[in-house]
């Protein structure tokens, strides 16, 4: 799914917003996901605590969206700005790439759920698009 000049716009407005609670929301992300989806805890097993206010998950929550961030910064080539990522994903941490697409669901929750006015139906294609894009550039290095 390409991003079209009116997506790039909706996403940059909305980072604008969402940005000034990045940590927020990716601990919230990465919570939830832990919640929701228990087999994504594997990964996870080192950590003691895993609960919302963990410092564990808080700390991921803001490498997650630190991740996003960058994202954000490479809209016009994911795949190449997220290169580093994917590799680091691929060959270091080993996660299935299908945890990709569950986590950016769980941001897109926790974004729902923080930003209610601005989650429109537009924001909530686009956001989608994108993420959907973000999971797919990660997953580059699985090729």
């Amino acid at each position: 799914m390409s991003l079209h000049e009116k997506d790039r716009k909706v996403l940059n407005a909305l980072w604008a917003k969402i940005s000034k609670k990045a940590n927020i929301i990716g601990a919230d992300a990465v919570f939830r996901m832990l919640t929701v989806y228990p087999q994504t805890k594997t990964y996870f097993a080192h950590w003691t605590d895993l609960s919302s206010k963990s410092a564990s998950v808080r700390k991921h929550g803001r490498l997650v969206m630190g991740g996003v961030g960058l994202a954000m910064d490479n809209l016009t080539n994911l795949t190449e700005g997220l290169l580093t990522l994917s590799g680091l994903h691929a060959f270091m941490s080993r996660v299935d790439p299908a945890n990709f697409k569950i986590l950016a669901h769980c941001i897109m929750v926790s974004i729902a759920i923080l930003y209610p006015q601005d989650f429109t139906p537009q924001a909530h294609v686009s956001l989608d698009k994108f993420m959907a894009n973000l999971a797919l550039a990660l997953s580059e290095k699985y090729r």
